[in-house]
């Protein structure tokens, strides 16, 4: 079973930097961008996640809510979010995390040779009614959150 553009988004309650549970399904009425990565305070993720913090005043002025998803903990994603002033909510799934993996993001990789299970990099717009808008299977980092802006059509 693959995720679809038109699927409802699985629904899902999470950890949040400060230990609030947030729910997926309390946020309809508005788009949601859920962008999964697998580390705090990397470089890959960094550049990503400072991509979202430089363009978050067009997200919020549009009612776009931000998450972003990795197995960090929260004491993690508060030095994370206070290192690069991050204006918008980290929320930790667990492994085997399982959110992750009903949003597909979550399985093998390889890497020098090594394989492992781990968070990939995986980004899904969800509309207002809870359906999935925009899925991103191929993220580059540095430009993702100016791609769904402009797939938007928000610029």
């Amino acid at each position: 079973m693959s995720l679809q553009i038109g699927d409802s988004a699985p629904d899902f309650t999470l950890p949040d930097q400060d230990g609030n549970l947030l729910k997926l399904s309390d946020l309809l009425g508005s788009r949601v961008v859920i962008y999964f990565y697998p580390k705090d305070d990397t470089p890959g993720c960094t550049k990503e996640a400072c991509n979202f913090r430089d363009l978050w005043a067009e997200f919020k002025s549009n009612g776009i809510n931000v998450l972003g998803i990795s197995k960090d903990h929260a004491a993690s994603h508060i030095k994370f979010i206070n290192k690069y002033d991050l204006p918008f909510t980290l929320l930790t799934d667990l492994e085997p995390c399982p959110v992750a993996s009903s949003y597909e993001s979550y399985g093998l990789k390889k890497f020098m040779g090594r394989e492992y299970m781990g968070m990939m990099r995986h980004t899904y717009v969800i509309d207002k009614y809870g359906k999935i808008e925009l899925i991103y299977l191929k993220v580059k980092a540095a430009t993702m959150a100016e791609q769904i802006i402009e797939d938007l059509g928000l610029n």
